[in-house]
């Protein structure tokens, strides 16, 4: 039978309308030594306010870098269910669409060789197995990579791409963000598994701009699903919406953050060169507006929790990319991105505080893309625009040529 603790500070925990962490926990420490261990290390920091986690080395199975995050308890004497207690990261399906013979299958495989805690998912994605010893690390990777599952990111390498449920559940999805997911995800094996940048790269892919993967806030390239040219009307859909009580002027007019829109005499009417696509209207009024024909996705750099610097939400660097099979488009622009960084980034700094110290045109210039008024994330701070030699040859070049044509003026 595993051990049993008093936790009487941990049982505040439990109690409110919330569930508990805690709760979890116990149901694991009923049936195993390693869960329970962890519960009776948690009681203790709380008494004591001091943690009992050590990083202590490097582990990982044979050809990986990645996907095992290496975690020792300072007090092993003690509780020496912990003493190991590692945590492995398993590649998430696009979307996290999992069938129950599958995570009964995962779950079976912890219960045999980990704690049995999990975490269904962490920020980056993975489906994260909380707890093991170093001796099982291969054992656990050889079952699991048996039945199709691999390894996800860890380290200063690329995260495991991760999406939102796309056109399988949602309508307005713009882009295939399963399919862009998983093509992302085996163009950048050797980078998601063998860490070998700065600090960590996250991509998260998002059908369309309500961005229910909130790529741009914690991703450092977001891929946000979009339109060009205008918004599809059904002016009688419209007015059935009026008719039944939904008060457009209040809850899509006034809230269009460009003020792009009007509602006057029961019809909307759209200023598409004044709109930022940002879905607010869409969503509220599903069956009336549409998104336009030609979609494709903008792409979006830079977001981060705060670690060197402050948070960061992503801006925009491309604003419209075409996403279609194979992806190669999308695909040159993240390797691009990532080699840039590579060679700039300092130890523990994101690709996003490198465009901010080394400056966005350098980084522009390397990944090919020309500047756009949609790049500007901030006006600028001083009045001085400095030309490099290139700058002026080119000048020079175009007035010399509008001289020869006639065109040039003075």
């Amino acid at each position: 039978m595993p051990k049993k603790y008093d936790t009487p500070l941990l049982d505040e925990l439990e109690k409110g309308p919330w569930p508990s962490f805690v709760s979890e926990i116990k149901k694991c420490a009923a049936k195993n030594d390693m869960a329970a261990d962890e519960l009776g290390l948690l009681e203790k920091s709380f008494n004591t306010k001091i943690g009992y986690w050590k990083h202590g080395g490097i582990v990982g199975v044979r050809g990986y870098g990645g996907g095992v995050i290496g975690r020792y308890c300072s007090i092993p004497e003690e509780f020496p269910g912990v003493a190991h207690f590692h945590t492995v990261r398993i590649n998430q399906p696009s979307g996290w669409f999992y069938t129950t013979d599958a995570l009964r299958t995962a779950c079976d495989i912890w219960d045999k060789y980990g704690s049995g805690l999990t975490n269904m998912h962490g920020s980056t994605g993975d489906m994260i197995l909380l707890g093991t010893r170093t001796e099982v690390l291969e054992d656990i990777f050889a079952e699991f990579s048996s039945r199709g599952w691999d390894l996800g990111g860890s380290g200063s390498a690329m995260r495991t791409p991760s999406c939102c449920v796309g056109p399988a559940r949602c309508e307005w999805s713009n882009i295939d963000t399963l399919e862009l997911c998983y093509q992302l995800t085996q163009e950048f094996q050797d980078e998601l598994h063998r860490p070998s940048w700065p600090y960590k790269f996250k991509i998260k892919i998002a059908g369309c701009a309500c961005d229910c993967v909130a790529a741009i806030a914690r991703a450092d390239c977001s891929i946000i699903g979009t339109w060009k040219g205008n918004i599809k009307i059904d002016q009688n859909e419209v007015k059935n919406y009026a008719k039944n009580g939904f008060d457009v002027q209040k809850w899509v007019v006034d809230m269009c953050p460009t003020g792009c829109m009007s509602f006057e005499g029961g019809e909307l009417k759209i200023d598409n060169s004044n709109c930022n696509r940002c879905m607010h209207c869409i969503s509220k009024m599903t069956k009336a507006l549409q998104p336009g024909d030609e979609k494709g996705a903008t792409i979006c750099i830079g977001s981060k929790a705060p670690i060197v610097v402050g948070s960061l939400l992503s801006w925009v660097i491309v604003p419209f990319i075409t996403v279609e099979k194979p992806f190669d488009e999308v695909k040159d622009v993240v390797r691009k991105m990532t080699e840039w960084w590579d060679e700039y980034g300092k130890p523990r700094e994101r690709i996003g505080e490198v465009i901010e110290r080394v400056g966005m045109r350098s980084f522009l210039d390397y990944i090919g893309v020309p500047p756009l008024p949609q790049q500007v994330k901030e006006p600028r701070k001083d009045p001085f625009w400095f030309f490099e030699e290139q700058d002026i040859e080119s000048i020079k070049a175009k007035e010399a040529e509008e001289k020869k044509t006639g065109k040039y003026k003075f």
